[in-house]
């Protein structure tokens, strides 16, 4: 059994919702499990529409939220494990990209600044020079510069410029994981696929797994090794971008993937389906039933079993499309 960088293990986070006297929950993750094996870096793409479960997902993993069933692992150790939990370590080890890099920065204090800090606070450097030399090279992998950022301010950059001074942040601690939450979404159509490349390119050269949250299904074609599909919360779809992609198993998938142009060709905007309502995420049965083509009388009465299909792919069907 290959080693594991991240586990996470039959996740779920429940939300009450209406009030503080509201009786009403909301399943926002529901019984997920996915995981990346250390040595090899990857990108794992996850997908889906709008509310679907994927920043709450992200907040998990970063430990923003608390999962209120299952578990995390990372490289071995346990999120349950509060004993053994070195903050410290951690922030090391996960960096997080968030979608706005306006929202990452202060803005009464220099870029350059924040970066230094970063980079002497959490130890990486044992002295100005060392910091200098880090944050300057560090900069350079994502195409900026010392130089070019000393001195301004966030408000002085373009968004893709301050996105690419976010990625260079997340590196600076040479992390295990970096989790970006819909981290091309706020910039601007002509610059997003620079950024898109540098994840693939920053990838082998720092030697680092990416989480990468887009509801963008064009660019998760480009980006990844694997997709996760997640439904009202579920994760329905597993497996290799390429076969995900060209051949889905589930009928949500394959209805996402329909919607997608291929290379050369635009698609900037999310998919949504109609009449998004909470009660599709009480569902007990499979929660894609009430819009699927396929369904059976089998589907309406219980929730499916996560299929292990060919290849490592996964799917939360009874009738996969494909049989494979």
């Amino acid at each position: 059994m290959s080693e594991k960088l991240l586990e996470i293990k039959k996740v779920s986070k429940i939300f009450q919702i209406g009030g503080m006297l509201s009786k009403k929950k909301l399943v926002a993750v529901d019984d997920v499990s996915i995981a990346i094996d250390a040595g090899k870096p990857v990108i794992l793409s996850v997908v889906g529409e709008s509310g679907c479960g994927k920043s709450t997902l992200c907040k998990m993993i970063l430990r923003l939220h608390e999962p209120d069933q299952g578990d995390i692992v990372l490289s071995g150790r346990s999120y349950k494990d509060r004993k053994g939990y070195d903050p410290f370590q951690f922030r090391l080890d996960v960096q997080p990209i968030f979608q706005n890099p306006y929202e990452t920065f202060s803005m009464r204090k220099t870029v350059d600044t924040y970066l230094f800090n970063t980079a002497l606070r959490l130890k990486i450097a044992k002295n100005n020079k060392e910091a200098e030399e880090l944050v300057d090279d560090t900069l350079k992998s994502v195409g900026m510069s010392l130089e070019v950022v000393k001195g301004k301010y966030p408000a002085q950059f373009s968004g893709g410029e301050l996105q690419r001074v976010s990625i260079a942040r997340a590196l600076i601690t040479r992390p295990k994981l970096i989790v970006a939450d819909e981290p091309v979404a706020a910039i601007d159509a002509s610059m997003k696929m620079n950024i898109v490349n540098l994840f693939k390119e920053l990838k082998d050269k720092y030697n680092v797994s990416f989480i990468y949250v887009t509801h963008d299904l064009s660019t998760a074609y480009y980006i990844s090794d694997y997709i996760a599909t997640l439904y009202r919360g579920c994760l329905i779809e597993y497996g290799e971008a390429k076969e995900i992609m060209d051949d889905p198993a589930h009928p949500y998938t394959e209805l996402l993937m329909n919607a997608v142009p291929r290379v050369g060709e635009k698609w900037n905007q999310e998919y949504v389906m109609p009449d998004t309502e909470d009660k599709e995420y009480a569902i007990t049965y499979c929660k894609f039933a009430p819009r699927c083509a396929y369904a059976t009388e089998e589907c309406r009465k219980a929730r499916p079993e996560m299929k292990a299909l060919a290849g490592g792919r996964k799917v939360l069907c009874f009738h996969p499309l494909n049989g494979k």
